[in-house]
């Protein structure tokens, strides 16, 4: 069967555990226990090695959601690579088309100036027609 490197991993780090704690039961264990009180600390060690699977599927979903995670994290930073490149662009238009906006709107003024001049001299004629009327 093989192992990942996680499997493995984890094998051998419970192994010193399930001894040490083995141990420690042993040493606080009284001596005038019954044999019937030994079988549940007997199925204890069954149940670690269900919880040791348990951890080695832990360990391999763990694996999978930060597989996924540099996944996003890759894809993020591409975007965010694109959304500044465009940025740049657009600052660059900007700086282009700024002086032809202040040109444009120099030029707006001037119309302005003369469509009042114009109205005015527009408006003179008109007096002077009303006046020769009357």
């Amino acid at each position: 069967m093989s192992q990942t490197f996680w499997e493995s991993e984890a094998e051998e780090g419970a192994q010193p555990e399930l001894e040490m704690q083995s141990e420690l039961e042993m040493q606080q264990e009284p001596e005038s226990q019954e044999p019937d009180m030994q079988e549940p600390e007997a199925l204890e060690p069954a149940a670690e090695a269900g919880s040791l699977a348990l951890s080695v599927d832990d360990f391999s979903a763990l694996e999978e959601r930060i597989l996924r995670a540099v996944d996003l994290v890759k894809r993020e930073r591409l975007a965010r690579a694109a959304a500044e490149e465009r940025a740049t662009k657009a600052e660059a238009q900007l700086s282009e088309q700024a002086p032809l906006v202040d040109h444009l709107q120099k030029e707006v003024k001037v119309l302005h100036s003369e469509r009042d001049q114009v109205r005015q001299r527009v408006e003179r004629l008109l007096s002077q027609l009303d006046a020769l009327e009357l």
